[in-house]
C-alpha cells in the first residue's frame, strides 16, 4: 500500500558571515535576501552587525525583515522560527563610524563572526544552531593582518578549523568552473610549493565537486605552469617532472583528465563547451578568466571541508562601500550554490533515517 504521510523535506538553514563590516558586505547581504525565491527555499542566520544591515535597508528604503538576537543571548539556544536571523555583535557597531579601508576593528569583527559560524556547522544536526552550510561575504586580509591574525584567507582558517585533510578552491560560474592547484602565495614561490599531490587533489576534488552538481563523467583539463606549458622543457620542467605524473594518478583513479596544456589557450577551449573544469597552478592564472567571464555569477567553493562553503567571488570594495552601488549578483549565486548543496545533503541525510527506520521484511 502506498504511504500517504510521507515526511516533508526539511529546509536547511544558511548561515551568512559579513565579511569586513567596512566593506559591500552588508549591502550585498541585504540586496541578496530581497530575493523571496532564496528566503523560501532555506532559513538564514547572518552573523554580523545589525546597525550596519539596518543601514543599508534603509538606504535601499526597506524596512528590516529579520530578527535580531544577540549573538551570545541565551535566547540562541532555544528554537528561533523567523525566517531570516540576525546573530548580532553589537559589540564592535563603533565600525558604523569608521571610514571604509582597512582597520584592526573590521579584522577583529570579521575574524568573530566566521569563527563562531563555522563553530555552529560543526554542531550536530539536532543542535537549535546547526548550520547546513555557510556563506561568507568578502574579509580584507589586510584587516586580518592588523588585527594580528595570520591566516591567508577564509580558505586556509576553514580547512584548518574543520580538519580538512585536502582541501580546494572551486570557482564556478555559468560559462566556467576552475579548480586552483595552490591559492593565497606570491607568484615566486608557486615552483616551490608546487607538488605531484598539489596537482592531483584539485583534479580529484574537483571531480567530485563535478559530480555533486550532477555532471556525471566530468571531463577535466589541466594547465601547465610555464609557457606554452613548458614547450618539451625548453621554459621549464614543472610540466614533465609534477604534472604530467598527477594527471596519470588521477587517469589511474578513473578520472577524465588531460594536460598539461597552454594556459592561454585552454580556457577558450572550456568556456565553448569542450572541458567541465579547468585545474589552474595559480591563482591569477586561475581567476583571470573566471572574472572575465562570470563577473557577477562566480562563486568561490571550498571543495573537501565536512561543511559546505561558498563565497561571493569579488572583495570588500571599500570605494563603493556605503553607497548603496555595489551588485548582489555574486552573493545571490553563491546563497544558490550553498542552498543546492545543503538541500542535497540534508535529503541524503533523511533518506538515511527513514531508511534506518523501515521495519525488516
Amino acid at each position: 500500500m502506498a504511504r500517504t504521510n510521507e515526511a516533508q523535506p526539511e529546509r536547511p538553514t544558511v548561515g551568512i558571515t559579513m565579511g569586513d563590516p567596512a566593506g559591500i558586505g552588508p549591502e550585498v547581504i541585504v540586496k541578496a535576501l530581497t530575493h523571496l525565491p532564496l528566503r523560501r527555499r532555506a532559513r538564514f542566520v547572518i552573523y554580523g552587525l545589525n546597525e550596519l544591515l539596518t543601514y543599508a535597508a534603509d538606504q535601499q528604503e526597506l524596512s528590516p525583515f529579520w530578527f535580531r538576537v544577540q549573538h551570545d543571548s541565551d535566547r540562541t539556544s532555544r528554537r528561533i522560527t523567523d525566517n531570516v536571523v540576525v546573530l548580532d555583535f553589537d559589540e564592535f557597531d563603533g565600525l558604523i563610524r569608521s571610514p571604509h579601508r582597512p582597520s584592526r576593528q573590521g579584522g577583529m569583527s570579521s575574524k568573530a563572526f566566521v569563527e563562531e559560524a563555522i563553530t555552529d556547522a560543526m554542531r550536530d544536526p539536532s543542535d537549535v544552531r546547526h548550520l547546513d552550510a555557510i556563506v561568507t561575504a568578502p574579509i580584507s586580509k589586510e584587516s586580518w593582518q592588523q588585527a594580528g591574525f595570520n591566516w591567508p584567507g577564509h580558505t586556509e582558517l576553514l580547512a584548518y578549523r574543520t580538519k580538512a585533510k585536502r582541501h580546494a578552491m572551486v570557482f564556478n560560474s555559468p560559462r566556467l568552473r576552475v579548480a586552483l592547484a595552490t591559492t593565497h602565495l606570491p607568484l615566486m614561490d608557486v615552483r616551490n610549493v608546487l607538488t605531484i599531490g598539489k596537482v592531483f587533489d584539485p583534479i580529484d576534488l574537483g571531480y567530485q565537486a563535478c559530480r555533486e552538481l550532477g555532471i556525471d563523467q566530468p571531463r577535466i583539463a589541466v594547465t601547465g605552469l610555464n609557457p606554452h606549458a613548458g614547450e618539451g622543457g625548453l621554459f621549464g620542467d614543472e610540466e614533465s617532472r609534477l604534472i604530467e605524473p598527477a594527471i596519470r594518478v588521477a587517469q589511474e583513479n578513473g578520472i577524465n583528465a588531460r594536460g598539461p596544456f597552454p594556459a592561454d589557450t585552454v580556457f577558450i577551449q572550456a568556456a565553448a563547451g569542450e572541458y567541465d573544469l579547468v585545474v589552474a597552478m595559480y591563482h591569477d592564472q586561475g581567476l583571470i578568466p573566471v572574472k572575465l567571464l562570470g563577473w557577477d555569477s562566480a562563486v568561490n567553493w571550498t571543495v573537501g571541508l565536512p561543511i559546505v562553503r561558498t563565497s561571493p567571488d569579488h572583495g570588500t570594495a571599500f570605494d563603493i562601500a556605503g553607497r548603496n552601488k555595489a551588485s548582489a549578483g555574486s552573493m545571490i549565486a553563491a546563497l544558490e550554490l550553498a542552498t543546492d548543496l545543503a538541500e542535497q545533503r540534508l535529503a541524503a541525510r533523511q533518506a538515511g533515517r527513514h531508511a534506518r527506520s523501515e521495519p525488516a521484511a
